[in-house]
């Protein structure tokens, strides 16, 4: 029997909307948005933070016996940040302003 379905209620919770979670998530978006905007931080080295946390979860996931459906919408949150910080770089070296 699969991880997803050994209680038939793994769907049902990975589904559920979490707002600690969902707050978390939105207060480190505009944290990390902050520390670009301020030049603390710069977009490249956003995009690294966030792959490097996104392998951490890949490999922690697994270590701990995650339930798939969890760990994979947690995958994909932070392959979307990921995403989205990208599509910045591409957008400030278009302009030619300093990633």
């Amino acid at each position: 029997m699969n991880d997803e379905t050994h209680n038939g209620h793994d769907n049902l919770r990975a589904r559920e909307f979490d707002p600690y979670g969902h707050a978390a998530i939105l207060l480190v978006e505009s944290l990390i948005h902050g520390l670009i905007e301020k030049d603390v931080l710069s977009v490249a080295e956003a995009v690294e933070i966030v792959d490097v946390a996104t392998e951490v979860k890949i490999e922690s996931g697994t270590e701990l016996g995650e339930p798939t459906l969890t760990s994979q919408a947690s995958i994909d949150l932070l392959r979307d940040i990921s995403a989205s910080l990208r599509f910045d770089l591409v957008e400030k070296v278009k302009r030619g302003t300093p990633v």
